[in-house]
């Protein structure tokens, strides 16, 4: 098992025996020997798990146990995403294949390569030593990734297939409503207020680009001298759309030190991003903008609608948790972290980033 991995958790164990039967009737020159099946424990969504035969190795990702969200968790969408992308965005991991999976693991599901390196959530390796100059170089590689993303000419490619950039923070803004709606398990009368702003600003969405709309650092692998990027990781969300929404997205998760605790503690310990030398997110944002090359005035209104879709996806898990669809402790009280979210987003609609 490798270090980044561990044993299937209690109620998310996948079929052993099931699966290396399908395995070795779809993968050509499957090695001899057990198959070896342990789960990365990093997300809150979608479940991902390490498999291994001999020397072959991959990954096999499928969605969150009980029912899903509409349009979520879609595995066939997201296999051939990266069909298409990694060709053009070799960062993106290499499908092998994708099954609707009901009569093998129960779910659909795809595999795909496994990367090798450094995933870093809460801290950096323990054999690393931490410098203000080092946070400062992976956070400039973190923006140049971004950049690289939405510079990937997806126009004449199978990828204009996966997106409709037209009108594409209209039916964001007012999806993402709905989806908090169709999740919701108590009223926070905050959210209305919150609601009403963001439908009444949308801005016209800037060129369209390949975009992540997940992007932090814990999906992100680099290289294990923390000087390149070998892996970005959960496509799930991916699509043509407005590059600032993805630099949106990626700003509500770049925590900084001075942040209020909830944000901090959210999702867990704070991620490395609060550490002496990583970028502010004001100083993100000009990175990317001079780097890009793109005008970044209008980013207030797109972090203020991550906040509010980072509470509505919170919400989703929450939904699950409270329906008793998941079991998984670190959900219990994740309905305060979605209340403090809508406060913040409503706060940081007033303010600058």
């Amino acid at each position: 098992m490798a270090i980044d991995t561990m044993p299937m958790r209690k109620g998310e164990e996948l079929p052993v025996c099931e699966l290396e039967v399908f395995l070795r009737k779809h993968v050509t020159d499957l090695p001899d020997g057990p198959l070896r099946v342990a789960q990365f424990p990093a997300g809150h969504s979608n479940l991902t798990y390490e498999l291994s035969v001999g020397s072959w190795e991959a990954v096999l990702r499928r969605p969150p146990l009980g029912p899903v969200a509409p349009k979520a968790h879609d595995m066939e969408r997201e296999s051939r995403l990266l069909a298409a992308l990694h060709g053009h965005f070799p960062l993106a991991p290499k499908p092998y294949f994708y099954h609707d999976g009901s009569e093998v693991i129960g779910s659909p599901f795809f595999v795909m390569e496994r990367r090798r390196g450094v995933v870093m959530d809460t801290a950096f390796p323990p054999e690393v030593q931490v410098t203000p100059g080092l946070c400062r170089a992976v956070s400039h590689l973190a923006v140049d990734t971004l950049v690289q993303l939405h510079q990937v000419p997806y126009q004449g490619t199978a990828l204009e297939a996966i997106g409709h950039p037209a009108g594409f923070m209209e039916r964001q803004v007012h999806g993402w409503i709905r989806r908090y709606e169709r999740a919701k398990t108590e009223t926070i009368p905050e959210v209305e207020a919150l609601t009403k702003w963001l439908a009444a600003n949308i801005p016209a969405s800037s060129e369209a680009a390949m975009i992540h709309y997940d992007f932090k650092c814990n999906n992100m692998m680099f290289s294990h001298d923390l000087t390149k990027v070998t892996g970005v990781f959960d496509w799930e969300m991916s699509t043509i759309g407005d590059p600032l929404a993805d630099l949106g997205a990626a700003l509500s998760y770049w925590v900084q030190a001075d942040d209020p605790k909830f944000l901090q503690h959210g999702l867990g310990k704070p991620p490395v991003t609060v550490l002496d030398g990583f970028l502010t997110r004001k100083e993100f944002i000009e990175e990317y903008a001079r780097r890009s090359g793109r005008d970044v005035s209008g980013i207030h209104f797109y972090v203020t609608f991550a906040y509010f879709k980072l509470a509505v996806i919170a919400q989703q898990i929450f939904y699950r948790f409270a329906k008793g669809q998941t079991n998984d402790p670190r959900f219990a009280g994740m309905d305060k972290f979605v209340y403090m979210l809508v406060l913040h987003a409503l706060e940081h609609k007033q303010k600058e980033v």
